[in-house]
């Protein structure tokens, strides 16, 4: 398994949950999901294999080494089979914040949403808040899935802007919504 320069400790854990730094076994379930939930992501069109295999190598390689990567990636494991991934994106090193990127095998959205966001919160908090000591984490969504906003609020996000008619989705303006976390925020 690769691991992060930047971090001292590359596996953190919840009961059966662990957030791992991203794996190169996991990336064509990633591309199955990312193409399958593209309606909510910064995805214009669906991934090939052969991109995403040129992304892991060409990008997510090179993460590891770096002291101050843009992003860190994750995937997110349950019994040590990999049912979401995610990471911190959007790193901002000198103001100390970050955007939370997460999302989990399309499968599981129905019957498990709120509870896996809420494990991978506790999870990812302790890379940025304890690990990396960032100040502020941010998850930035269209305004396209109103679930997800009660899933981080009841880890204490609070919302923290909404740009309006910000992105264009098919066919028609949508809101961005901004949910935010202060470290050290109870």
């Amino acid at each position: 398994m690769d691991s992060y320069k930047c971090l001292s400790t590359q596996e953190y854990s919840n009961q059966e949950y662990r957030l791992v730094p991203i794996r190169m076994e996991d990336r064509h379930a990633i591309m199955k999901w990312r193409n399958e939930q593209m309606y909510h992501l910064r995805q214009n069109e669906p991934l090939t294999t052969e991109k995403q295999d040129n992304y892991f190598v060409s990008v997510v390689t090179k993460l590891f080494s770096e002291e101050k990567p843009e992003q860190l990636l994750f995937s997110f494991l349950k019994d040590d089979v990999c049912i979401g991934y995610g990471g911190l994106v959007h790193i901002n090193w000198q103001d100390k914040n970050a955007e939370i990127s997460f999302i989990m095998k399309t499968e599981l959205e129905q019957s498990s949403f709120q509870k896996l966001w809420g494990v991978y919160l506790d999870l990812i908090e302790q890379i940025g808040f304890k690990e990396l000591n960032l100040h502020k984490l941010y998850v930035y969504a269209f305004d396209l899935r109103p679930h997800l906003y009660k899933a981080i609020e009841a880890k204490r996000y609070f919302n923290d802007a909404r740009l309006k008619d910000h992105c264009l989705f098919n066919g028609e303006y949508v809101d961005v919504v901004i949910h935010s976390k202060i470290n050290g925020q109870a």
